[in-house]
């Protein structure tokens, strides 16, 4: 019996897309995997135990792990999720390493200095090193782990993500219920989401604008809320925070439009969810996000306020006359978590 461990530390961060990418492709593994000759466990963060078949499966993971894991001298595979990981089998070699690498986004991070980069680069290198396998999410990131790191020849595979379920979209009597149709976007509150570029669309549109997702900078969002009352947009604007998987849904089901202008993503696991429900995508031309998005959506090619209007006065009309919304569900449909999974369990067996 093959012994995987399948690393969801990350999960102790609520509202984030690692937390997603982490419970969706747990539980695909566990349906996709070969019960006669393969056993999954789930390196979990106390509280986050409850999601899979069965919580015997789950090892408690523990801050003190950063310095001296157990021995897992059992186990197979170690699957290491996230690409700073600080939990992950150094010296144990008999286990055999699986390394997923989202983005390098902290490259195109303006506020990070040069030494800072080098010092991020040279701890992914480390983890790299110890790898035996490598998988990125998307082409885009692949072609970045190419240009900075030494991967020595190792198999190094593209996987994208699946779409996440949205299921029972639903408001409480504490929700936020629009007033107007709405354009909405979703991310974590940080300049690298670029959200502010899309206030300037609201002047010209009877629209309001909703911005979900955990606070994460807090000079950040004050600049959104300053630039909204200089363009006059203030009472059209409502960042929610973090908000339920319930809430989630209902704002993509009922929104007019979703709109990513991120300037940083490795994968951009939103549009995918924007897609299942039909909706009209208009997303920046960066990193990867023109590799998910495809035909399917319209993209800003600068963040100019005329360009972005007429990018979006163009792709609702298109949107509307040429019956895009089949078109965005069926690419949608192509991001699978069954076949994420399948392809994870493929690199796994490659390992044994």
């Amino acid at each position: 019996m093959k012994k995987i461990i399948f690393d969801c530390e990350r999960m102790k961060y609520p509202d984030t897309g690692l937390y997603h990418y982490c419970r969706n492709l747990g539980k695909y593994l566990e349906k996709n995997i070969t019960l006669q000759k393969e056993e999954l466990f789930f390196y979990t963060p106390p509280g986050e135990q409850d999601w899979s078949y069965s919580r015997a499966n789950h090892i408690t993971q523990n801050p003190l792990h950063k310095f001296i894991l157990p021995p897992f001298s059992s186990f197979n595979i170690w699957h290491a999720t996230y690409q700073n990981t600080h939990y992950m089998p150094m010296l144990n070699k008999k286990i055999r390493v699986v390394l997923s690498v989202h983005d390098l986004n902290f490259l195109y991070d303006e506020k990070k200095s040069g030494s800072k980069k080098q010092k991020y680069l040279r701890y992914l290198q480390s983890l790299i090193n110890r790898a035996d396998a490598i998988v990125c999410i998307s082409e885009f990131s692949r072609k970045d782990v190419l240009q900075h790191c030494d991967i020595k020849n190792k198999p190094l595979y593209v996987i994208h993500n699946g779409s996440n379920l949205l299921l029972s979209p639903g408001l409480t009597a504490k929700s936020y219920k629009p007033k107007k149709p709405f354009l909405f976007s979703i991310g974590v509150m940080n300049r690298k989401k670029n959200f502010h570029v899309l206030l300037p669309l609201l002047k010209s549109n009877t629209m309001e604008l909703l911005i979900a997702g955990k606070n994460d900078d807090a000079n950040y969002r004050y600049f959104i809320e300053e630039r909204s009352r200089e363009l006059g947009v203030e009472s059209n604007v409502r960042l929610l925070g973090s908000i339920t998987e319930t809430e989630k849904s209902w704002y993509f089901n009922n929104c007019r439009a979703f709109a990513f202008p991120s300037i940083s993503e490795g994968f951009g696991l939103p549009v995918l969810e924007a897609m299942s429900c039909g909706k009209p995508l208009f997303l920046s031309d960066k990193t990867a996000l023109p590799e998910i998005g495809g035909d399917a959506a319209f993209y800003f090619r600068d963040f100019n306020a005329d360009h972005m209007q007429q990018v979006f006065n163009n792709g609702m009309k298109k949107y509307t006359t040429n019956g895009f919304s089949k078109m965005i569900k069926e690419r949608g449909h192509s991001f699978c978590w069954h076949k994420s999974a399948a392809e994870y369990l493929d690199v796994y067996r490659s390992l044994y």
